[in-house]
Order: C-alpha cells, then sequence, then structure tokens
C-alpha cells in the first residue's frame, strides 16, 4: 500500500504533465491549422516585395505589421523548417492572393515564382511608339526615359546604329526591378535573331543587298497590310519594281519622311515634298526601316510571292487589288478610290 504522503505528491506531478498534453496537443492542434488557413488578404492585388538581403525575420514581420498574420514567428519558422526551405527563400515581388495559406506562401518564395508583368510590341510600331508604351509599364524602371534615342543605342550595346525596325514585335515578361532598357535589349537581340535566319533562308536572286535592306522591306510589308495573305503578294510588288527600276510609290514611307507634321492625311502636295523617305520622288529603298516589321513581314519580305503584278491600290476594308498593267491599276484607283466604277 502507497504511503498517502507519495499520493499527494504524484497529483500535483500528473496535473503538470496533463497540463503539458493539453498545451502540446493545443499547440499542435493550432500550428496545424496555421499551416492550413488562409492568410487575412482583404484584396486581390495585394503583393509583398521581397528585397535582396531580406531576412526571414524581417518577411514575418512585415506580414505581421500588415495584419496579415497574427501567428507567432515561431509557428513561421517551424513550418519553414518543416518544409526544407528555411534560408532558401528567393527575393522578388509576390502574389498575395485570397486563399493564400502560409504554406502556399513559402512555397512560392521558396520556387521563386515572383509576379510577373508584360509588355507587347505590336507590329508596325514605330521606335517612338515603343518608347511610349514602356514609359506606361507598370513597375517598370524608368531608365531610357531620360536618355536621346542614340544614347538608348549606345546603353543595348549597338552604338551608332539607328533605331527604328530594330526591336522583334513580341510579348516580353519582366518582373519588378527591370529597366525600360532590359526590355529594349531582349527585343533587339530577338530581332537581330529573326532577321538573320530570314536573310540566311532567304529566297534567290532578291534585289537586296543585305540583311538590313531585307529589314527595310520588310518595314514597308508590314505598313502597308495587315492581312497574312497579302504580304508576300505586296512583298513581290516592291521586289519586282526595284528589279525593273520603278519607283516604289509607297504611302507609308512619305508619311514616316513627314514626321510630326502628318496629321492624319496625306495629301498629293506631299507625294511631291522631297524627303529621303519619299518614294515617289526618290529611287530605291528608303535609308531606313520606317516601323518594326513581326516575323511574318520578314519571311515575306525574304520570300516575296512570283508573279507579273507591279501595283496595288486598297478596296478601303483592309484589301487590295492587285494589278499587272498600269491600265488595270488606274481603273482600280478608280473604282475604289473614286468611287467611279464602270
Amino acid at each position: 500500500m502507497k504511503h498517502p504522503r507519495g499520493r499527494a505528491l504524484l497529483r500535483p506531478l500528473l496535473a503538470v504533465v496533463v497540463l503539458i498534453l493539453v498545451a502540446g496537443g493545443f499547440l499542435g492542434f493550432d500550428y496545424v491549422r496555421f499551416t492550413r488557413a488562409p492568410l487575412a488578404i482583404p484584396a486581390a492585388g495585394d503583393t509583398i516585395d521581397v528585397g535582396r538581403g531580406t531576412s526571414f525575420r524581417d518577411i514575418v514581420a512585415d506580414l505581421r505589421q500588415r495584419g496579415i498574420t497574427r501567428a507567432s514567428p515561431w509557428y513561421w519558422r517551424a513550418l519553414a523548417a518543416q518544409m526544407g526551405v528555411a534560408g532558401r527563400l528567393h527575393a522578388g515581388e509576390y502574389a498575395l492572393m485570397p486563399g493564400t495559406t502560409p504554406r502556399g506562401l513559402l512555397d512560392s518564395m521558396a520556387a521563386g515564382r515572383v509576379i510577373q508583368r508584360y509588355v507587347t510590341i505590336v507590329d508596325g510600331w514605330t521606335f517612338l511608339d515603343l518608347r511610349h508604351a514602356l514609359a506606361r509599364g507598370d513597375k517598370l524602371s524608368q531608365v531610357a526615359a531620360s536618355l536621346s534615342d542614340d544614347d538608348v543605342m549606345k546603353q543595348i550595346g549597338a552604338p551608332g546604329q539607328f533605331p527604328e525596325g530594330r526591336f522583334l514585335p513580341e510579348t516580353y515578361a519582366y518582373v519588378k526591378g527591370d529597366s525600360d532598357l532590359d526590355i529594349l535589349k531582349r527585343a533587339h537581340a530577338a530581332m537581330a535573331k529573326a532577321l538573320d535566319q530570314a536573310w540566311a533562308n532567304r529566297a534567290t536572286d532578291l534585289p537586296l543587298a543585305s540583311a538590313d535592306e531585307a529589314l527595310i522591306l520588310a518595314s514597308i510589308v508590314e505598313k502597308e497590310t495587315g492581312r497574312a495573305d497579302e504580304r508576300p503578294r505586296i512583298a513581290g510588288v516592291f521586289v519586282r519594281r526595284l528589279q525593273q527600276h520603278m519607283l516604289l510609290q509607297t504611302d507609308p514611307t512619305v508619311i514616316y519622311g513627314m514626321g510630326a507634321a502628318y496629321a492624319g492625311n496625306i495629301h498629293k502636295a506631299d507625294l511631291g515634298q522631297d524627303t529621303p523617305y519619299n518614294t515617289y520622288t526618290r529611287a530605291g529603298l528608303p535609308p531606313t526601316p520606317i516601323a518594326m516589321p513581326g516575323k511574318p513581314a520578314l519571311e515575306a519580305a525574304t520570300h516575296p510571292a512570283a508573279g507579273s503584278e507591279l501595283y496595288f491600290v486598297s478596296r478601303g476594308d483592309g484589301s487590295h487589288v492587285f494589278s499587272a498593267s498600269l491600265a488595270e491599276h488606274n481603273r482600280a484607283v478608280a473604282c475604289y478610290q473614286l468611287h467611279r466604277c464602270q
């Protein structure tokens, strides 16, 4: 029979053990609930920005300060240790979407799934259009905005190169901290690669002396039509005119040469106003591209359609009528431009 005094000493000890077990069970339950419960994110579009060198402690402190979590930092440390991501979180900007759990957030940070934004260079844009678009880039660091065109080209490693037409129309992803120069470098390299490939695979007997001339022709084709089925035919017209030493007589080059003077309409007097880009007054190709051609326009310029057509005129609906003789062309102009169809 146990001594009464021993039983008296055992009761407090048992009570302590029970309290420890209860507390441990509660903490264990609370910890599991913490790992699975969504964070207190008020609305979509919220983010957390983890700078280079930011400690895990600072990340948790930021979340707590913003009311996104009330959990103990020890819970966060335990979860990071359990997941094996402690010390492996990447810097960057991360989305905080409603429904995101602590485990989900740490998993994104460990995988470096930072927010990506996008800027699209549209086929046929000018370099000025591109600069305006980059200036509107959300959270895109603005470096080029204060530079001249010449200085921009120096900064991207192409000193002395005229910028028009030298950037490939595509959609480019970027992350917070990237600059407009980063986008320009990538787009410039992409165009150089696309142009090299198009020139290397070009058709034989083209009246083009270099890849740069192919780029110029492609930019004219790009501005003349947005229809995929017409690009090779229009390129074919210009190639034959070059081969026969005819003036190209293409309005987009005239418009480009007018610069800021162009107000939306081109007049007969404009066609007679000589500039380096006026293909009504000057033979051959203009001195530079007049826009940024996409890959389909590059393909058309280096693989023009065969045929005898030397003229085309717009129907007014985005398509064109092609003609082999001046008489046919004049009839098409009378019908579709002057509305005197016979």
